[in-house]
């Protein structure tokens, strides 16, 4: 049992670690020495289903392999449950960054919920920045509370509309 709950908790550290490396990166390198490959997600420069910013998901995708194959050539060690929480998290991110978010299949696109709403709303926050300098909301299932408070705000204000 206590293995059991080390796992979990082993996972659920690397899922939490990988929101603060994905802000950090997002901020530093993304909108920094990277920004060549991340331009064209903030400003459309072709059409198309893929973007140069579509890398970005074979760089982050390394470590969590990397961290699953040694873990599991160790006879699944800490570092296999290291990579199940950074491969959960790269799914997590794809669900609500590409397919939430941006759309890129079309489900999910009437959530009613005040935190996807909330993350929704920072992200649009986020791309009001064309340029790399001068962004906000780099993380992307952290969502500031001004966000929540807003979109909060913004049911009552339906339901009171509703109402009359």
């Amino acid at each position: 049992m206590e293995s059991i709950l080390l796992k979990c908790f082993t996972v659920l550290l690397a899922f939490c670690g990988m929101e603060a490396v994905a802000w950090l990166s997002h901020k530093y390198l993304m909108h920094g020495l990277l920004w060549n490959l991340h331009r064209d997600h903030h400003k459309k420069e072709a059409y198309g289903f893929f973007e140069h910013n579509d890398f970005f998901f074979l760089i982050f995708a390394i470590p969590g392999m990397a961290a699953l194959l040694f873990g599991i050539r160790s006879g699944y060690n800490f570092l296999f449950w290291i990579g199940i929480g950074i491969c959960l998290y790269g799914l997590m991110y794809f669900l609500v960054h590409d397919v939430f978010i941006h759309q890129r299949l079309k489900i999910f696109r009437h959530a009613d919920a005040v935190y996807l709403k909330a993350i929704r709303r920072a992200h649009k926050m986020h791309h009001k920045h064309l340029g790399k300098k001068d962004g906000e909301c780099f993380g992307m299932l952290w969502v500031p509370f001004k966000y929540f408070r807003e979109m909060k705000s913004n049911r009552k204000n339906e339901i009171t509309i509703s109402d009359h």
